[in-house]
Order: structure tokens, then C-alpha cells, then sequence
């Protein structure tokens, strides 16, 4: 064979060596890696806005833009890492990330005054599915039975937990069910314009903070938490002030972590270790000290509404599958929401906003 032959099998090798699966330990650290940035960063934002009752949500997620596009354009500028400079064609490539973003944070914001804190949570669960069915349209993947029979089980353990629930609001529902489809949307769009062709995976962080920073400064001014976190009379206490930036560089993390869980694993994969978090009951136990929740007592134990138990076994067994694995005052529920709304998410994302 000559050398061009040779040096070209050697590509095509090198080529088919990338193009397969990745390895299992990076699946199972990425995804470990999301679920600890993400529960580490309910954790500082509780103490935000429960100790310290800092008033605006949304500027913490400013913020965590902020702190992103700084972190990844230092990065670039000193060569650690690289995404293409920016063109009239950037904005293109990005459609429609930053619209998906919108949506997810406004469908978001707009169900967490509409419904109790445990269905809020169970109904986000439907992120799941969706994120399933848009892979299978969008980006073309096919997925075992026992992905899709455990998928169908956390279906039907939310609609159990939803039947149980006697303040039934079909505002809020629409809302949180629209809500899952903006997160389900902008879960499988990330992963599609991570491809190297396109953004890789620092130009979609990087962009997509840019384009949203700006309108994100405008809303909060708009409404007033802008006003409100200028005013705020902890900037000069310094333990407050390492936290607040410590949420920011978290939120880097948690944005960086999803979109390496998604490189790694699949947006469904990212979206059932974000519902293993959620179904653990954290926002529960941490937020929801002053909301009532509907529950039946037993033999003197609080028992959640039915469905929560199956809700949750049916999205552990969907994860051994996939990785082969045998406010205000009291912070109350509707702002911690909203903390999750922007700093969770897109997710998160939101509710990445993450959902």
C-alpha cells in the first residue's frame, strides 16, 4: 500500500475511532458531574434567597451569564479551549436556541404561582418523554424497549400523582406542560449545535449567553428587579458576596455540566438525572417549609400523593438502562420556582432554568 493510502486508512481509522460511543466512565462522570453541580447550586441559591432574602432570581442568572461569557472568553483568549469567532452566520447556526430559552423561562415563571410545589414537580417529569420523541424526530435516534417501557412508567406515575391532586388548574398545567416542551426542545436543539460543524459545545455556551444576557437585563430592569437587587443592603457583607459569586460560578458549572452530559450521554439522559434530583423530593424538603402540601397520613407518617414512589422507581430504572448501571421570608415555593426557572436551566437550563 502506498503512503497516501496508508496515511488516509489511518484517518478514516482515526475517524471511525471518534465517531464511536464514548467511553462508559465519561457517561456516568458527566452525568454524576450535572447532578452534583446542580444540586450543589439549589443549595447556594436557598441560602441567597432564604438567609439573606436577595430579591431577584432573574439577576442571578444574569449573573451566571455574565460569569460564563467571562470564564469562556478568557479561556479562548489564552488557548485552553476554542469555538469559532463571530459571524453574520452565528446567529443562524444558534436558531433557535435563544427563542427555546425565552419560552422555557416565561412558560416557566408563568406556572410556578399556578400550582403546589409537588405538582409542579411531578408535572416536569413529562420533560422525559418529550425529550425522547423530539431525539427521535429531530436527531434520528432509536431507543431500546426497556427505555421507552421505563419512560411510559414515569408517565404513569405522574399521571397518578396529578389525579391525586385536588386543586386541579389547567392554566398552570398548560403552562408546566409547555414549559416541558421548551426544555425538551432546547435539551435535543444543544446537542444538535454542539456538533463541531456547527458551534462545539464552548460556542453554543458562549453565543447563546451573549444573545441572552442583554434582554435578560432589559426584562429585570422592566420589572423592577433590577431596582430591587441595586438597593439590596447585603453588597457589602462579605459572606454574602462570596456566595453570590459562588452561585455564579455555579451556574457556569451547571451550564457547562448539562451540555457535557448531553455530549456524552443524550438529552434524555440529562433529563432523567435532573428528575432523579427532583423526584429525591430537594425542592420539597428545602422550599417548601411554609407551603402546604396535600398528603394522607398513615400510621402517623406523611405519605406524598400516590404516583410519587412509582414516579421516582420508574425514573431509577430508566437510568440503570441508560448507563447500564444494575423565598420572600421564608423564601416561599413560588420564588425558589423561579430560582430554578433561570438558575437551573436551560438547561435548564430551567427550570434551566432549567427544567
Amino acid at each position: 500500500m502506498s503512503a497516501g493510502g496508508q496515511a488516509g486508512a489511518g484517518v478514516a481509522g482515526g475517524d471511525a475511532a471518534s465517531a464511536g460511543p464514548p467511553p462508559r466512565g465519561a457517561q456516568l462522570l458527566s452525568a454524576l458531574f450535572y447532578g452534583t453541580c446542580s444540586f450543589l447550586l439549589v443549595l447556594v441559591n436557598k441560602a441567597l434567597l432564604t438567609t439573606y432574602r436577595f430579591p431577584s432570581p432573574v439577576i442571578l442568572g444574569i449573573g451566571q451569564m455574565a460569569a460564563t461569557i467571562m470564564i469562556l472568553y478568557v479561556s479562548k483568549l489564552n488557548k485552553i479551549i476554542h469555538f469559532p469567532d463571530f459571524d453574520k452566520k452565528i446567529p443562524v447556526k444558534l436558531f433557535p436556541l435563544p427563542l427555546l430559552y425565552v419560552g422555557n423561562h416565561i412558560s416557566g415563571l408563568s406556572s410556578t404561582s399556578k400550582l403546589s410545589l409537588p405538582m409542579f414537580t411531578v408535572l416536569r417529569k413529562f420533560t422525559i418523554p418529550l425529550t425522547l420523541l423530539l431525539e427521535t424526530i429531530i436527531l434520528g435516534k432509536q431507543y431500546s424497549v426497556n427505555i421507552i417501557v421505563s419512560v411510559f412508567a414515569i408517565i404513569l406515575g405522574a399521571f397518578i400523582a396529578a389525579g391525586s391532586d385536588l386543586a386541579f388548574n389547567l392554566e398552570g398545567y398548560i403552562f408546566v406542560f409547555l414549559n416541558d416542551i421548551f426544555t425538551a426542545a432546547n435539551g435535543v436543539y444543544t446537542k444538535q449545535k454542539m456538533d463541531p460543524k456547527e458551534l462545539g459545545k464552548y460556542g453554543v455556551l458562549f453565543y447563546n449567553a451573549c444573545f441572552m444576557i442583554v434582554p435578560t437585563l432589559v426584562l429585570s430592569a422592566s420589572t423592577g428587579d433590577l431596582r430591587q437587587a441595586t438597593e439590596f443592603n447585603q453588597w457589602k457583607n462579605v459572606l454574602f458576596l462570596i456566595q453570590f459569586l459562588l452561585s455564579c460560578f455555579l451556574g457556569f458549572l451547571l451550564m457547562y455540566s448539562t451540555v457535557l452530559c448531553s455530549h456524552y450521554n443524550s438529552p434524555l439522559t440529562t433529563a432523567v438525572v435532573g428528575a432523579i434530583k427532583h423526584g429525591g423530593g430537594l425542592e420539597i424538603l428545602l422550599f417548601n417549609s411554609e407551603q402546604p402540601v396535600k398528603t394522607e397520613t398513615t400510621g402517623g407518617r406523611r405519605k406524598h400523593p400516590a404516583g410519587f414512589e412509582g414516579l421516582e422507581s420508574g425514573t431509577e430504572l430508566q437510568t440503570d438502562w441508560q448507563t447500564g448501571a444494575g423565598e420572600e421570608g421564608g423564601a416561599g415555593p413560588t420564588q425558589a420556582r423561579e430560582c430554578e426557572a433561570w438558575c437551573l436551566g436551560p438547561g435548564s437550563p430551567p427550570t434551566a432554568p432549567p427544567r
